[in-house]
Order: C-alpha cells, then structure tokens, then sequence
C-alpha cells in the first residue's frame, strides 16, 4: 500500500480519493504530538496496516524530532508490544 504524508497525517487512499486508512498526530505543545487516531476500512482489516501506519508515524515523529502522547488505543497496543520504539513516547 502506498502512504501519502500530510503535516501531521499519514493515510491511504482509494482510486476515488476515498481515505482507507489514516493515522493522525497533531502539535500539542512544542516538539510533541499527540498520536490520536488509527483507522483502516474495515475491508483491509487484518493485513498490518494500522501496524504500517503506526511505524510510519514513528519514523516521521522521530526524524523531526519529536516526542508523542499516546491516546489512540491501538497505538498504546503497539508501541507497548515495541518497547524499542518507545524512545519517543512522553506523558
């Protein structure tokens, strides 16, 4: 699948421009994010897609720099199953 990056939004989308799958962080305070929100369509579940999302956001948070506050539930999962990347993970 191909990721399209956006400030802030990593996401897929269809051939109509429909969004498939989407992960957001926005700026919460200076040089942190807050990883919010995962979606995949509920016809591409189960393929490792919000797994994909998750890392995309990571490398993306961390080559800027950042730190990010975990909200979303699936991202509190990962990032507690890859405690290797939780050097950007803040409160």
């Amino acid at each position: 699948m191909e990721y399209r990056k956006d400030t802030n939004w990593i996401y897929a989308a269809d051939e109509t421009g429909n969004v498939i799958a989407e992960v957001t962080f926005p700026n919460i305070r200076e040089g942190v994010v807050v990883i919010n929100h995962t979606f995949v369509d509920e016809s591409l579940r189960g393929q490792g897609i919000a797994a994909e999302l998750i890392r995309e956001a990571y490398d993306a948070i961390k080559a800027e720099g950042k730190k990010a506050v975990l909200t979303c539930p699936y991202a509190v999962k990962w990032f507690g199953e890859h405690p290797d990347h939780n050097d950007i993970v803040t409160q």
